[in-house]
C-alpha cells in the first residue's frame, strides 16, 4: 500500500496466491490519536497480555473502547448500538451488534504496554476464546451486575481453567442499570464456585446526594479504591476527580468529600480492615504489619498502598484471591482503575516463564490463530515464547515438519496495522509470509529448534451442521477450496463429503449463519445451503469382540500382514472425554492419551498414521454414518516393518477399529443438550416449564431473578463467606427488595433453570413470545429516536 497524498492504491492478494489492483479510494482519516509504540516493547516484566472475556451482552467491547479512550488510543469512544466500534470492524458485527471474532490491540499505559484481547461472548464463538485463552497471562473476567454469573461465564472461565491462565480480574459492570447489586455479583463467584476469595478492591458509591440511596436510585457516581485510600468522582462531563482519604472516621465525616449523613461515609474504614485483613491470610508480613499498626476500628489506614500492593500481587499470582473491581464501561467510570490493576496485579511474561533466560534462548513461538485478508494475504497471529523474530527469517513448524518463510511483522490495532522489524520475547504480533501454518503450531528458528512444541489449541466440539449444495458442477471445487481456507482460520469449522454431499460443521445456528456470509463474501463461492440440523453422536456397543487384530493386504503384488492390537470398550461415566478427539478417549501403549493426527511432533511416524486412522474411522459410524464419541481405545501395540511404508498403518489402523465396533453392534445415540435460563413473570411461568417438559427438557431450579439464583448439573455447594469480605445491599440501591412492590410496579420476575436438547430448542424464541403473550409496547424517548435513526427517519 503506497500514499500519495490524495488517494490509496492497494494490490489484493486472492487465495491462490495471485494479485489484483483495487479500485483508488479516498483517504479516510481514522479517529486515532496514536498513543502506542511502533515496536514491540523489550522489557518483558512491563508487558501485559491480557484477555476480555465474558458471557455475552456483559460489556466486554464496551470496556474495551473506553479502555482505548482512557488510554487516549482513541479520540472519541464508539458503540456497540451504532456499529462504530473499534475492535468490532467486520460487517457482520456491526450489523448485529455482537464481537465474532477476537481482535487484538497493543496499549500503552503509564509505563506498562498491554497486548488487549477482545473475545466474542456469544457460545457459538467459542474457538476465538479458546485460542486467546492460549496465549493470555491474565485475564479481565466481566459480570452483569444485574445478572450476575450467567452460563458463558462459567463457561469461558472454565476454558481459562484449560489453559491454566494464572492470572484473573474481575470487573462488575454496569451497575448503572436499574437492579444492579454489587453484593449479589459478588456472592454469585461464590455461588458457582468460581473463586472461594473474591476480594473486592473497589465499594460503588451510586450516588453523592444520600436521599438517593432512600429512593432506591440506579446509579453510578463514584468509586471508593480501598487499597490506594481514595475516592474518585464522575460528574459526567469532565474526567473523574480524585481524593485522598483521610485516616480517621472523624476526618472523613468532615472532610467534605461526602455530604453529611452520606450512608458509606462510616462503612469505609470496616471495609479496609476487612480487605487487609482478610490477605493478611495469605501474607506473613503483612500480618506482622497490622499487628504492629493501629486497631482494625481506625482500618489500618496508616499503612499505605505501597506496601500492600505487593502482597496483593503475589497473592494474586500464585490465585489465592480474586481482585474484584466494579463500574460502568458505558460511562467509563471505573476504567482507569482497571488499566492500573491490570498492570499492578496481573502476571508479566516474566512472572509465568519457567526459564530463566527466555530472551536468550532459541525462538519458540504459538501460533494462535489464523486469519485471511484480501490485501494481507493470510496473517498468522503469534506468541513468543522465547528469543527474538525477525522479518525476513526462515523458521521451522514444528507441528507440521515445514519450512515457512517470514516476510513481515505487524502490531495490529484491531483493522489497523503497524509493520516492525521485530518481535520479542512475551509480544503478541502478526507474521505475514507462512503457507502452511494452523492454528496451534509450534513455530521454531530453524537452528537449535526446541526440544518440544507448545500445548495444541483445542476447538470446541461441533453442535450442529448444515449441507452446503453448489450452484453447478463448475462450482464445487471453489466451494471445496473456501471451505477449507475457512477451516484454516476458523478450525471449529468442520466440512465433509457424506453420501454425496458436502456437510459443514459448527458450533450452532449463528456460527453456520456467519460461516455462510464468510463463504460468500471472503471467497465468493456460488452456493445454496441445506436445512440446518444437530450433530448427533453415537456410542460404541457393550459387547466389543478383542481376537481380531491383524490386516492384510497387497503391497507390489505381496501379501502383507499388519498388526495393531486394540481394546475397545464403552468410556465410563465419570470419565472425562478428551476434546482432541471428539469427546473419545485414545491411550497409547504406556497409557497416556495418544496425540490427536494434527497434534503430532513429526506426523509422518508410525504412530502418528495409527492415529489418523483411528480419527477416520471414529469420523463415521457404520451403523448410522453419525460421529462416534465416548468410546475408549488402548493402542497396546503395532507391527513396524521396514518393507511396508508405515502410512500403511492408517488403512489398518481404520479397518481394525470399524471391524471391532460393526461386530459390537450399534451404539447408544446421543445429542447435545444445553443449560437454559428464563425469565418470565408469575404468571408465564406454569406455561413455560411445561412447554419445556413437553419438549424434552428437565426442570432443574425455580427461583426468583437474582444474581446468586440457579442450579446447574456441575454445581456442588456454594463456597462459604469465611474470610471474604460481603459489602451490604444497600450499596446498590435499586437492588433492594420490595423495589417493586406497591400499586401498578411491575409483575414478579421468575427464573426457569432447565436442561434442555438443543435440536427441540431451534425455534424457542417464537414459541416463548406466543407463551408470554408479548406484544407491542411504547418505547422511551431514547429508544424512539434510535428506531426512526434506525428507519431514516431522524
Amino acid at each position: 500500500m503506497f500514499y500519495d497524498g490524495q488517494t490509496v492504491h492497494n494490490e489484493q492478494i486472492l487465495p491462490n496466491g495471485s494479485l489484483t489492483k483495487r479500485p483508488r479510494r479516498n483517504l479516510v482519516v481514522p479517529r486515532h490519536i496514536r498513543n502506542y509504540a511502533t515496536a514491540a516493547t523489550n522489557d518483558p516484566s512491563k508487558i501485559r497480555n491480557i484477555a476480555l472475556v465474558a458471557h455475552i451482552d456483559s460489556g466486554k467491547t464496551t470496556l474495551t473502547e473506553s479502555i482505548l479512550l482512557t488510554s487516549k488510543y482513541l479520540s472519541a469512544a464508539g458503540s456497540v448500538d451504532t456499529g462504530s466500534t473499534t475492535t468490532d470492524f467486520l460487517p457482520a458485527e456491526r450489523e448485529r451488534g455482537i464481537t465474532i471474532q477476537s481482535a487484538s490491540i497493543p496499549v500503552k499505559w503509564k509505563d506498562w504496554t498491554f497486548n488487549l484481547i477482545d473475545t466474542p461472548g456469544h457460545a457459538d464463538f467459542g474457538m476465538e476464546v479458546e485460542s486467546a485463552s492460549r496465549v493470555v497471562d491474565g485475564a479481565v473476567v466481566l459480570i452483569d451486575s444485574v445478572e450476575g454469573v450467567e452460563a458463558q461465564t462459567k463457561g469461558v472461565w472454565k476454558q481459562l481453567d484449560r489453559y491454566k491462565v494464572p492470572t484473573r480480574l474481575m470487573f462488575l459492570n454496569k451497575l448503572d442499570r436499574p437492579g444492579a447489586s454489587f453484593k449479589s455479583s459478588l456472592l454469585s463467584l461464590m455461588t458457582h464456585r468460581l473463586h472461594p476469595k473474591p476480594m473486592a478492591l473497589i465499594l460503588p458509591i451510586a450516588s453523592f446526594n444520600p436521599d438517593d440511596y432512600q429512593r432506591a436510585e440506579p446509579g453510578i457516581e463514584g468509586l471508593v479504591d480501598l487499597v490506594k485510600w481514595e475516592v474518585w468522582k464522575w460528574d459526567g462531563q469532565e474526567g473523574p476527580t480524585r481524593h485522598p482519604l483521610p485516616e480517621s472516621q472523624e476526618s472523613i465525616l468532615t472532610s467534605g468529600i461526602f455530604p453529611e449523613l452520606h450512608p458509606i461515609a462510616p462503612h469505609l474504614i470496616p471495609a479496609r480492615a476487612a480487605l487487609l485483613e482478610n490477605l493478611a491470610m495469605f501474607a506473613e508480613l503483612l500480618m506482622e504489619q497490622l499487628l504492629e499498626a493501629n486497631s482494625a476500628e481506625t482500618g489500618y489506614t496508616d499503612i499505605k498502598a505501597t506496601a500492600i500492593l505487593p502482597h496483593l500481587r503475589k497473592a494474586t499470582i500464585s490465585n489465592e484471591i480474586l481482585p474484584v473491581l466494579c463500574g460502568s464501561a458505558t460511562k467509563n467510570i471505573g476504567t482507569d482503575l482497571v488499566l492500573d490493576y491490570v498492570g499492578e496485579l496481573l502476571a508479566s511474561p516474566k512472572d509465568v516463564s519457567i526459564d530463566l533466560s527466555p530472551v536468550d534462548k532459541p525462538l519458540l513461538m504459538l501460533a494462535w490463530k489464523v486469519a485471511w485478508d484480501k490485501r494481507k494475504g493470510w496473517m498468522t497471529f503469534v506468541r513468543i515464547y522465547s528469543g527474538t523474530l525477525n522479518k525476513q527469517t526462515v523458521i521451522v513448524n514444528k507441528t507440521r515438519g515445514q519450512k515457512e518463510r517470514v516476510s513481515k511483522l505487524l502490531l495490529l490495532y484491531a483493522s489497523n496495522a503497524e509493520e516492525v522489524d521485530s518481535l520479542s520475547f512475551g509480544s503478541v504480533g502478526v507474521v505475514l509470509g507462512l503457507k502452511f501454518t494452523r492454528t496451534g503450531d509450534t513455530l521454531v528458528s530453524s537452528r537449535g529448534s526446541a526440544e518440544s512444541s507448545l500445548p495444541d489449541i483445542i476447538p470446541p466440539p461441533a453442535v450442529m451442521s448444515a449441507s452446503i449444495i453448489p450452484q453447478s458442477h463448475s462450482d464445487l471445487g471453489p466451494v471445496q477450496e473456501a471451505l477449507e481456507a475457512l477451516s484454516r482460520t476458523d478450525p471449529s469449522v468442520r466440512h465433509e463429503a457424506q453420501e454425496g454431499q458436502l456437510l459443514v460443521h459448527g458450533l450452532g445456528a449463528l456460527h453456520l449463519e456467519i460461516v455462510e456470509d464468510r463463504l460468500r463474501n471472503e471467497w465468493n463461492a456460488r452456493f445454496e445451503v441445506g436445512q440446518r440440523r444437530v450433530s448427533y453422536r453415537e456410542g460404541v456397543g457393550s459387547e466389543v469382540q478383542a481376537s481380531f487384530n491383524t490386516w492384510s493386504t497387497e503391497i507390489g503384488g505381496k501379501k502383507v500382514d499388519v498388526m495393531i492390537d486394540l481394546e475397545v470398550h464403552p468410556a465410563q461415566e465419570d470419565e472425562p472425554g478428551d476434546p482432541m478427539w471428539d469427546g473419545n478417549i485414545v491411550l497409547g501403549a504406556d497409557g497416556e492419551p495418544l496425540p490427536s493426527p494434527d497434534s503430532f511432533p513429526n506426523p509422518d511416524s508410525p504412530p502418528a498414521f495409527v492415529a489418523r486412522g483411528l480419527f477416520n474411522a471414529l469420523c463415521s459410524s457404520l451403523h448410522t454414518s453419525l460421529a462416534l464419541s465416548r468410546v475408549h481405545i488402548k493402542v497396546k501395540g503395532f507391527s513396524e516393518r521396514n518393507d511396508v511404508p508405515p502410512s500403511v498403518l492408517a488403512s489398518a489402523a481404520a479397518f481394525l477399529l470399524r471391524r471391532r465396533l460393526r461386530e459390537a453392534g450399534p451404539g447408544p445415540v446421543m445429542e447435545p443438550y444445553m443449560n437454559l435460563k428464563v425469565s418470565v413473570t408469575e404468571e408465564t411461568l406454569g406455561k413455560v416449564v411445561k412447554d419445556l417438559t413437553e419438549h424434552g427438557g428437565e426442570v432443574l431450579d425455580l427461583g426468583s431473578n437474582t444474581a446468586t439464583g440457579g442450579l446447574d448439573s456441575d454445581s456442588i455447594e456454594a463456597y462459604q463467606e469465611d474470610g471474604v469480605y460481603v459489602p451490604p445491599e444497600w450499596l446498590s440501591p435499586s437492588s433492594a427488595p420490595g423495589k417493586f412492590s406497591g400499586k401498578g410496579g411491575p409483575s414478579l420476575r421468575r427464573s426457569v433453570y432447565a436442561v434442555v436438547p438443543l435440536s427441540r430448542m431451534l425455534d424457542y424464541s417464537t414459541r416463548l413470545r406466543a407463551l408470554s403473550g408479548a406484544g407491542f409496547r411504547e418505547v422511551s424517548s431514547a429508544r424512539r429516536l434510535e428506531i426512526l435513526k434506525e428507519i431514516g427517519r431522524a
